[in-house]
C-alpha cells in the first residue's frame, strides 16, 4: 500500500518527519519512506520536495503510523497541518485531538487496498 504525507512547511520538515518515522520501530519494520516531489499543477514548473511517501507491507498498523505522525508534530515549534493520502482517501490532521486521531486511523484502515483492486 502507498501513503503520501504532505506538510504546509518545506522539505526540511519532511526530512525531519522521515527521520522520525525511520526511528519508530513499528513504522520502520513495516514501511519504507522516501521524500520526493509531487506532480506539478498546471502553470507550475518542475517539482518540489513536498511529499513523504510510505510504501507499506504486511504488519502495517494505521494506528501506529498516525500516532508516530502526531508525536513528531508535537515536537515542532510550528505544528504544521498534515495531509495524509491513500489513493482517493484524504485525511487532514490539524489539532491531533483524540477524535481526529481515531478518525484518521479509521479512514486509513477503511481505504481501498491497492492489491485487491489491481
Amino acid at each position: 500500500m502507498r501513503i503520501e504525507v504532505h506538510l504546509e512547511s518545506g522539505a526540511g520538515e519532511l526530512r525531519s518527519l522521515q527521520g522520525w518515522l525511520r526511528s519508530d520501530p513499528d513504522v520502520r519494520r513495516s514501511a519504507a519512506t522516501e521524500v520526493q516531489g509531487s506532480t506539478p499543477r498546471p502553470g507550475e514548473m518542475g517539482t518540489a520536495l513536498d511529499v513523504l511517501q510510505l510504501v507499506t507491507g504486511n504488519g502495517w498498523s494505521a494506528a501506529s503510523f498516525v500516532l508516530a505522525l502526531v508525536a513528531w508534530r508535537q515536537t515542532r515549534p510550528q505544528q504544521p497541518r498534515m495531509e495524509i493520502r491513500r489513493r482517493d482517501t484524504v485525511i487532514v490532521l490539524t489539532d491531533c485531538s483524540p477524535e481526529e486521531i481515531e478518525r484518521a486511523t479509521r479512514a486509513l484502515n477503511a481505504a481501498p487496498d491497492e492489491d485487491r483492486d489491481a
